[in-house]
């Protein structure tokens, strides 16, 4: 039996390791050919081969949508050996993080995994979208997410001891954010704006000296539960509100019977900081660097973080390719 805890740790996280390692070298033969999901459905496949074989009783929390939607990796499904003895999880998983990024060949695709004990993940239901804010462990529960923007940011710049000036937030490059665009500007602060990388930007607004000082805005809302994950192994805090952004989403969100006026904390999020998440670059971006690609090997770039002692790594593998025939 492998724990999660104490000595087997470091054995677990090199295993979750393998799973983004597949998936993002699966992935990158599909970089910049306009087919999203071609390349997510290679990422899947290798994802889920590499998790069924680790010794683990898993359930999919956050996943590639519905069984009848999905074949592989669904909401709801089963990952490893179903015996009581083995390690029992919840899962969230993004095989390719910025799908269509990938498809045109753009930043900070990557592929993710985050785990956690079983019955400690939050389960977003139908909701897609989340509007987040995320910072670093110096300015853990000294910020109000109903604050206007503005109150936010003198609140950040107070417990990060700089000047709001001297502030920069990452913020998805989104037709919705044009207000809170606006309004961070105003305030003085500099602005980081990127097509994607959803995950990326609210790992680096939790990590200390990082460039980026907090991540505001609406993305996903399982990139957020996964980066939840991470931000609660680092230390920082992260805060979300279910924000559907089409009509059918507002519905099915309202039928759920959940609160979309809801500021959910960290702890609501995930209840256990026992989790693990594992990131590989498949494209260049700000936190990682993509897949390179040689004539007998492949480097891996890869974050790795640790619930458990609090430790993150980042570590370049280069492992062998395998030809066909070989």
């Amino acid at each position: 039996m492998m724990t999660m805890t104490g000595g087997n740790a470091p054995l677990f996280l090199y295993a979750l390791r393998t799973v983004t390692e597949g998936a993002a070298s699966a992935a990158y033969d599909w970089i910049g050919r306009g087919r999203k999901e071609d390349g997510d459905g290679a990422a899947v496949d290798a994802m889920r081969a590499a998790l069924g074989q680790l010794a683990i009783d898993g359930v999919v929390v956050i996943g590639e949508g519905e069984k009848d939607e999905a074949p592989a990796l669904y909401t709801g499904e089963r990952i490893g050996g179903a015996s009581t003895e083995d390690v029992q999880l919840d899962i969230a998983v993004d095989p390719v993080e910025g799908t269509t990024y990938l498809a045109n060949g753009l930043t900070n695709a990557l592929a993710v995994i985050a785990v956690a004990p079983r019955g400690t993940m939050m389960d977003p239901g139908p909701a897609f979208y989340m509007e987040k804010l995320v910072v670093p462990p110096a300015a853990r529960g000294k910020i109000d997410p109903t604050w206007p923007v503005e109150r936010r940011l003198t609140a950040l710049a107070q417990a990060l001891n700089k000047p709001i000036g001297e502030l920069t937030i990452y913020v998805l490059e989104k037709p919705r954010h044009r207000g809170l665009v606006a309004r961070i500007h105003e305030a003085g602060a500099r602005v980081a704006l990127y097509p994607a990388g959803d995950v990326a930007g609210a790992l680096m607004a939790a990590i200390p000296d990082s460039g980026i000082d907090a991540l505001m805005g609406t993305g996903g809302t399982p990139e957020g539960i996964m980066s939840a994950c991470a931000v609660r192994a680092l230390g920082g805090d992260f805060m979300g509100r279910l924000d559907p952004q089409l009509p059918t989403e507002q519905i099915a969100v309202k039928e759920a019977g959940l609160d979309s006026t809801r500021w959910y904390a960290l702890e609501d999020i995930i209840r256990s900081r026992n989790v693990f998440f594992c990131a590989t670059g498949i494209t260049t971006g700000l936190l990682l660097e993509g897949v390179e690609r040689r004539e007998t090997h492949e480097r891996l770039h890869t974050l790795m973080i640790s619930g458990a002692s609090g430790e993150r790594q980042i570590m370049s593998n280069w492992r062998p390719r395998t030809r066909p025939g070989a």
